[in-house]
């Protein structure tokens, strides 16, 4: 798709969630424009608002930042590390950068903590499946047996000393779709606080990082996206400053053949996508890359994700059923504002 085409689809819904859930594109309180921008990186639309007076060039050093891990994580990009590592499966170890092997790092723990329903080894199934591609469709059942024994988070070896990443057995690859965005908001936060930038929101294609709080000092609104429609439309408003909030479900990418609906959450263990009652999983934390990771909730289900949600310190989760019922963890209690009637909280 042409870039700017791909951008005008976008740009609209990535600023009515600063619109209506922030302090919007109009001045602040101190009588200065905001200044923002938007690329087509990591596979999706990355905005990135600065409500600070600030210099275009913080911009660029958040942008560059972006670049820089879409050039190294990005699966798709033929010249990243991310594929090098995957085109050398069962054969070499591939020397990295820092970051992407903290990232892989990060990943396996997060695959032990989630029972491997978070697995960056997925690639083999992504890549089968082909869904968000002009390749999309529906494996044979024998195709897809043949992929599950390459999906083992296990079989990654990594090397402390020489920060090299070697996948054990030949035809195994990584894809870090559903974490690099979240390392990516976390990075540009950082360059953002060492210039001195205490109010912004970071949104990368639906990942939200907030810094700091309003110009005014209080809370960020953050809407969470109604699973039901189109990306832009919410059902709920919640409040934060310094969190990310970060929302997994079955609503933007999915394939539909003769009238099956088939969505990009994939069970590792059948290799198949995810079949329960939920529509998403917004969660939200102190960090994105653990609010990425932890998204991943989706694939337990309401009761088994909230008893594990409820698990880790400073993490809560809102889970949206197919049938518009919600579920929230006790830290959202009193924060969750339904603005849609049409949702419940049902605990």
């Amino acid at each position: 798709m042409n870039l700017n085409k791909f951008l005008k689809m976008f740009i609209p819904l990535v600023c009515l969630s600063l619109v209506a859930f922030s302090t919007g594109c109009s001045k602040n309180s101190k009588n200065y424009e905001p200044i923002s921008r938007t690329q087509v990186l990591l596979d999706t639309p990355c905005t990135i608002t600065i409500y600070d007076k600030a210099s275009e060039k913080v911009l660029d050093q958040a942008f560059d930042v972006l670049k820089d891990i879409h050039n190294k994580m990005n699966a798709h990009e033929d010249s990243s590390e991310i594929s090098a590592i995957n085109k050398n499966s069962g054969l070499n170890n591939i020397k990295v950068s820092d970051n992407t092997f903290y990232v892989v790092k990060e990943a396996k723990k997060y695959s032990e903590l989630t029972q491997g329903k978070f697995d960056i080894t997925i690639g083999p199934l992504i890549n089968l499946w082909g869904i968000n591609t002009e390749n999309a469709r529906v494996p044979s059942e024998e195709e897809i047996k043949a992929k599950l024994p390459l999906i083992n988070y296990r079989d990654i070896i990594l090397d402390e000393n020489e920060k090299s990443i070697k996948l054990k057995n030949k035809g195994m690859s990584i894809d870090l779709g559903g974490i690099a965005k979240g390392f990516a908001a976390d990075e540009v936060a950082k360059v953002l606080k060492k210039n001195g930038v205490k109010h912004a929101v970071i949104d990368l294609g639906g990942n939200i990082l907030t810094v700091g709080t309003k110009i005014q000092g209080t809370d960020w609104k953050i809407g969470i996206q109604d699973p039901t429609m189109p990306r832009g439309d919410y059902f709920g408003i919640v409040k934060v400053s310094d969190k990310a909030v970060v929302t997994s479900g079955i609503y933007e990418r999915f394939l539909e053949v003769n009238g099956q609906y088939y969505h990009h959450i994939f069970d590792t263990s059948t290799g198949y996508p995810v079949d329960n009652s939920l529509a998403s999983v917004t969660i939200i934390t102190k960090t994105s890359i653990n609010g990425d990771a932890l998204a991943k909730a989706f694939c337990f289900g309401i009761d088994k994700g909230l008893a594990f949600i409820e698990g880790i310190k400073d993490v809560d989760a809102i889970f949206v059923t197919k049938n518009k019922e919600v579920y929230i963890t006790k830290g959202l209690k009193g924060n969750l504002e339904i603005t849609d009637s049409n949702f419940k909280i049902l605990n």
